[in-house]
């Protein structure tokens, strides 16, 4: 995955015969990244390709310490195999205080009439100061940190910032993404207070009456216990937030869905199971 090597060298990010790739590149300013991904749209087909930010990473990040990199003025990127997607290695995110390391990447499919149909690939970045809190999982292979809930709910539990940064690959409503985020977040809760439920309220708003175009980016960052902010942008990685969630209830469930025992995305929390790997060696 990201493990010390060089940039060039193909990376096994995921459960997937595709290698997932380091990429580096120089004086990036406003570029566009295409998607390459075509067939069945989950409403209307997008051909828009997809803007990423000319973020430049402020800090080698623990994963690319010895990677091919001499300048600070580098972006990188790691490839998500499944649907090419490009996610940059370190970022600042909106509302938060430190820089975030992205720890894995993966995809979310869904079927219809027995065909898979990726709608989104996504990536879990965290505080690099995180790490000393799992020092009990120090030499844990990747399939055993995968299945090892009480290491992912350490990060759960954790006062460090982190973030989700999902980033659509097929147009997608904002309802319908909302009802199955909902469908997905209400089974995790099982005594819901008043204050989830207008936390849920909130969250919600963000996305109904709001078409969600193929390269759309969504930031759910977790900046406290008790805080999640959501940040969405058609055009590009967004520099605001959108949404302040105040509920410990409704954040814990909602990185539950993509990290628990039941992930959405069982390749998201594989690539974040082998990045954990390598970072406590």
């Amino acid at each position: 995955m990201l493990g010390a090597v060089a940039a060039s060298t193909a990376l096994c990010f995921s459960p997937s015969t595709h290698p997932t790739r380091t990429f580096v590149h120089r004086g990036v300013s406003n570029s566009t990244l295409p998607l390459s991904n075509h067939g069945h749209s989950f409403s209307l087909l997008s051909s828009t390709p997809m803007h990423f930010s000319s973020h430049s990473s402020r800090r080698q990040p623990l994963f690319l310490a010895q990677a091919a990199s001499s300048s600070a003025a580098n972006a990188e990127y790691v490839e998500e195999p499944a649907t090419k997607v490009k996610f940059q290695t370190c970022l600042n995110f909106p509302g938060c205080s430190n820089s975030l390391t992205l720890f894995g990447a993966g995809y979310r499919e869904k079927v219809f009439a027995i065909i898979g149909v990726k709608v989104y690939a996504a990536g879990l970045y965290l505080d690099q100061s995180i790490t000393p809190e799992l020092n009990a999982w120090k030499g844990l292979s990747k399939d055993a940190i995968q299945g090892n809930s009480s290491l992912f709910q350490t990060i759960f539990q954790s006062s460090f910032e982190k973030s989700l940064q999902i980033i659509l690959v097929r147009d997608v409503d904002g309802q319908t993404f909302w009802d199955a985020l909902s469908d997905a977040i209400a089974p995790r809760i099982p005594a819901s207070t008043s204050v989830d439920e207008t936390a849920l309220t909130t969250f919600r708003g963000v996305f109904l009456d709001r078409p969600l175009k193929k390269g759309t980016f969504i930031l759910l960052t977790w900046l406290n216990p008790t805080k999640l902010l959501v940040s969405v942008s058609p055009n590009g990685f967004p520099s605001t937030v959108d949404a302040t969630i105040e509920s410990a209830n409704v954040a814990s469930a909602l990185f539950n869905v993509f990290l628990g025992d039941n992930p959405v995305s069982h390749s998201l929390k594989s690539s974040v199971a082998e990045g954990l790997s390598k970072v406590l060696k």
